[in-house]
């Protein structure tokens, strides 16, 4: 089988993740395992390997010397597809296009089984060639990082108390892509050096209840509108955290004038840089303020029925430097009204910042140069998702976010949405990435 072969046959296999764990398909994931076994007879029979966590996977390449180690994450679980209109069945693996266009459609594709496989793929190639790596290589494969990344967290404390300190820490985030920064026109691999916190809130009111036909004049729902209104209107404050401003510093030489001069200078220019970022669009919008937006919302049981209680679920992505306690604050300033409980259902505060200098940045920098391209500009940037990586920042202050595939746009747009896709050349290119960085 080619490489792409063995894509396309994990890429159909639906493992599907789910809030609620019974109702989880065990099957789907116990027939990937076997498929990775069956697939990559090499990494299977000379590496060591563990199930965490029930469906977790954590593999052990030995290397030569006790030097730090590289783990490698990706996470085998997909998002629902239910309520999509796809162009193609999403576990089909349908490949499209032909020549350079060749693209793979699937759920999975870019989010994450692209780098899985990819990881496996430069494993297995490094094996049969005869590799034996320098340092220890670990594989942490979560099972459901789209849901709560319980796999994660169980291998990371695994790790932790086997003393495992890595050099580098790689998991998904950023890509290839043009046009991120404003004013730099060469490709730029975003590496992220952070990521925002998580967190849950629920906006609540109450009342007595009753017939609809006989409301009060602030029902509780009215209330819990208003509330919605208020914080649509008063947005966090803009700010230049520093995982930004470090892109921004890193891109300015190679930004047109005279933004690459306003770039140089963001201590001086960030109230100007604030502003004109989150006007351009809701990605660099997100880069310069924590945002709060309602997604759920929930009301009477009945078409006839007053709402005893009605509860919008706030989701919040903190920018670096804000707390839990501050955005508890903004919203309640921000509603303005006692009769509104705020209350935090779940939640976790921003990741620390690895360093965009020094050794294992250099080690990822170097190894997008050599096999992505020379003119592809390595920039450091606050990755805007959350991901399994936030669960091994106690391991080490080097843990990065970067899958190596050139995405444009509208492949960007597709992540957890209908028609996800990716260039067969372009992933083919993301397996040289890891197998350089495999031996680096």
């Amino acid at each position: 089988m080619t490489p792409v072969e063995r894509f396309r046959e994990l890429l159909a296999i639906a493992t599907v993740s789910r809030f609620d764990p019974a109702d989880v398909d065990d099957e789907a994931f116990a027939a990937f395992h076997a498929a990775l076994e069956r697939l990559y007879p090499l990494v299977h029979s000379r590496l060591e390997r563990e199930v965490v966590a029930g469906r977790s996977l954590l593999y052990r390449w030995a290397g030569t010397t006790d030097a730090a180690p590289l783990v490698l994450l990706a996470h085998q679980d997909v998002v629902p597809v239910e309520g999509q209109q796809w162009r193609h069945p999403p576990f089909s693996a349908e490949i499209v296009g032909e020549g350079a266009d060749r693209t793979i459609h699937a759920r999975g594709a870019i989010d994450d089984k692209g780098a899985l496989v990819a990881i496996f793929e430069a494993v297995e190639q490094a094996l049969a060639d005869g590799v034996v790596p320098r340092t220890d290589i670990w594989l942490a494969l979560g099972h459901d990082e789209e849901t709560r990344g319980t796999g994660a967290q169980a291998m990371a404390a695994l790790l932790a108390e086997r003393g495992v300190r890595p050099a580098l820490v790689l998991d998904e985030g950023g890509a290839v892509v043009e046009g991120a920064v404003p004013g730099v026109a060469a490709p730029t691999a975003m590496i992220g050096v952070a990521e925002r916190g998580v967190a849950t809130f629920d906006l609540v009111t109450r009342e007595a209840g009753g017939h609809a036909s006989t409301p009060p004049a602030m029902p509780a729902t009215a209330r819990l509108a208003r509330a919605v209104d208020r914080l649509r209107r008063r947005p966090f404050p803009l700010r230049l955290a520093p995982p930004v401003r470090a892109m921004l510093a890193t891109a300015a030489a190679h930004a047109a004038p005279p933004l690459g001069t306003v770039f140089r200078h963001g201590r001086v220019t960030a109230p100007l840089l604030t502003r004109a970022l989150a006007r351009v669009g809701p990605e660099t919008n997100a880069l310069v303020r924590t945002t709060a937006v309602v997604t759920r919302l929930e009301g009477a049981a009945g078409d006839n029925v007053l709402a005893t209680v009605a509860r919008a679920g706030v989701n919040v992505r903190l920018l670096t430097g804000d707390t839990l306690a501050d955005v508890a604050i903004h919203l309640r300033r921000a509603v303005a009204d006692p009769l509104v409980d705020i209350e935090l259902r779940h939640g976790g505060e921003p990741s620390p910042v690895s360093p965009w200098r020094g050794e294992a940045w250099r080690r990822l920098s170097a190894t997008v140069s050599a096999t992505l391209g020379h003119d592809v500009v390595a920039l450091p940037y606050l990755q805007l998702g959350a991901s399994d990586s936030r669960f091994y920042t106690g391991l080490t202050d080097a843990v990065y976010r970067f899958a190596p595939f050139h995405l444009t746009r509208a492949e960007r747009d597709a992540l957890h949405a209908p028609n996800e896709r990716i260039r067969v050349d372009v992933w083919l290119r993301g397996i040289r990435f890891y197998r350089a960085l495999l031996e680096s």
